[in-house]
């Protein structure tokens, strides 16, 4: 019996300006090869969007196609990981409100992808595995998914690959058989092994994140409890902000996160940083204010 035509999915989202003209991307890999290739764009949207949209776009073509195991999902957006897998049911019951009691954001993408995870997990018989993989790690798949979603949103040509899902495997078989009719399918991408330090499923990787080095000294459990002491620090203060509903500025969240600023605002603007949801208010002058909500 022939193995399932896909069994990995990569998608990402890009936006220019956020808002502002965007696109998304999806690869689709079977065996480790990339087999498909499908994009999109908006001429005025948000990064989110185009991230929930790549995801909404994947599923409708798992719907199209056979598909008899379970299929791995990676997208580099805590915000579309966390939200299909934690949050989703929550906003649901709570009549798509927030904890705050404010209207959730992108609601008409989230309800799509929501119908369409429960339609094609009906389908599989299993749910969707989706994973989180940290972008710009060196990831085949993800860093075409990116490719993809940059020239969409900039309007710019690219070849896609996308080779027929109903002939994909008799391709395979003549070319193990006979080698030289190889050379009549697409250029392939190979995916790379997935490791642990580039698949993660944590909150959102940041400076504080311990890397682990063979040339790096012991360090002392003295120093660790210290360390973890001023994380716990930290964790106490990004909660009475939420609590109180302080508005913090992005330099000020790129401290209490301990990344640089860029990193804060180059995330869009609803996403997630450990216990809590990160979304962008307003604009005063030339600063950004932003709000730390508790996930329940």
């Amino acid at each position: 019996m022939s193995q399932p035509f896909i069994d990995t999915i990569y998608t990402d989202g890009a936006c220019s300006g956020n808002p502002g003209p965007g696109g998304w991307g999806v690869v689709f890999q079977s065996s480790g090869t990339t087999c498909y290739e499908i994009g999109g764009r908006d001429s005025q949207t948000t990064n989110n969007r185009m991230e929930l949209q790549a995801a909404i776009a994947a599923l409708e073509f798992l719907l199209q196609h056979e598909v008899s195991e379970t299929i791995k999902l990676y997208t580099d957006s805590e915000y579309v990981k966390k939200g299909i897998t934690q949050w989703i049911r929550g906003w649901e019951k709570k009549g798509w409100k927030t904890a705050a009691g404010k209207p959730v954001l992108n609601r008409d993408l989230w309800q799509q992808l929501g119908e369409l995870n429960q339609h094609v997990q009906q389908q599989l018989g299993q749910a969707v595995d989706w994973r989180y993989v940290k972008g710009h790690a060196g990831i085949a798949g993800n860093e075409r998914c990116d490719e993809i979603a940059r020239a969409f949103a900039a309007n710019q040509p690219i070849d896609l690959k996308q080779r027929s899902p109903q002939t994909i495997h008799k391709q395979e078989d003549e070319s193990s058989i006979n080698p030289a009719k190889s050379k009549n399918l697409s250029p392939e991408i190979k995916l790379e092994q997935l490791s642990d330090e580039n698949v993660v499923d944590l909150s959102m990787a940041d400076s504080s994140d311990v890397q682990i080095s063979d040339n790096l000294e012991p360090v002392s459990r003295e120093a660790r409890v210290t360390n973890l002491r001023n994380v716990v620090e930290t964790l106490h203060m990004a909660d009475e902000i939420a609590k109180q509903g302080y508005l913090i500025t992005s330099s000020e969240l790129a401290d209490l996160m301990d990344v640089n600023a860029s990193a804060v605002t180059s995330r869009g603007e609803y996403w997630a940083w450990r216990n809590w949801t990160v979304a962008r208010v307003r604009r005063e002058g030339n600063q950004i204010l932003w709000q730390l909500e508790r996930i329940d």
